[in-house]
């Protein structure tokens, strides 16, 4: 699968020296599987996340590394210089909870493993990810019916701290991707239409919207 990322799926923010026009970015290549999320390091390269392969490209969609990882590597954030994918190795949307929901770090120079942290407090599989105030908050699957969505906080150090419920009504299989932008939280569904979830700070509902951003989402501007 080639990507484009746009206003459709996400949005690279740049710094503000150097802008990058605002327009689709093609991911260079072609991947087996489909795009999970995008982050950038709010300077010089995009990140994509393509299931069984991470990529860096450069600011036009030119790749500089990639690296096969392991199925199911999914959205992922950018934060101090480190990317932070969510992982599960297990099944997704199990109402019995048989996920294995993990939390990998990446040096975002190089792309070399730094860390792999157990989140398995996310019960129906971690699938996204995003960073506020050094916490870190992952995303994952939903059985079928279950008509909220959960989200995981985790400090610094990947302690978990706490649970949050969002009235979000059902989104199917749950949430796929996660930013925080401009003092609200962003969350991405699949479904027919495709959701596009908005939280305040404390994960109260604020809208929900027809608009799919369930392959990526990223903060233009400044906060």
């Amino acid at each position: 699968m080639s990507c484009l990322l746009s206003a459709s799926s996400a949005r690279a923010q740049t710094d503000v020296d150097s802008p990058l026009p605002f327009g689709p970015v093609h991911c260079a290549g072609e991947y087996q599987h489909h795009l999970q999320g995008v982050c950038t390091d709010n300077d010089q390269a995009i990140y994509w996340s393509f299931t069984t392969q991470l990529v860096k490209t450069d600011r036009q969609g030119q790749v500089l590394q990639q690296i096969p990882v392991a199925n199911h590597h999914g959205d992922l954030c950018f934060a101090e210089g480190k990317l932070y994918v969510a992982v599960n190795l297990g099944k997704f949307n199990d109402p019995q909870g048989n996920a294995d929901s993990w939390v990998y770090v990446y040096d975002a120079q190089t792309l070399d493993v730094l860390a792999k942290h157990e989140v398995q407090e996310v019960f129906h599989g971690a699938g996204g990810i995003g960073v506020h105030r050094d916490h870190f908050f992952v995303v994952g699957g939903l059985p079928d019916g279950v008509q909220e969505n959960y989200v995981y906080e985790y400090d610094a150090d990947f302690r978990f701290v706490n649970k949050h419920v969002i009235p979000s009504k059902w989104t199917q299989l749950g949430i796929q991707t996660a930013t925080f932008h401009d003092g609200e939280w962003w969350f991405g569904c699949y479904g027919t239409p495709k959701i596009l979830l908005k939280t305040d700070a404390d994960f109260k509902l604020l809208g929900r919207y027809e608009f799919d951003c369930s392959l990526g989402i990223v903060g233009v501007g400044p906060q």
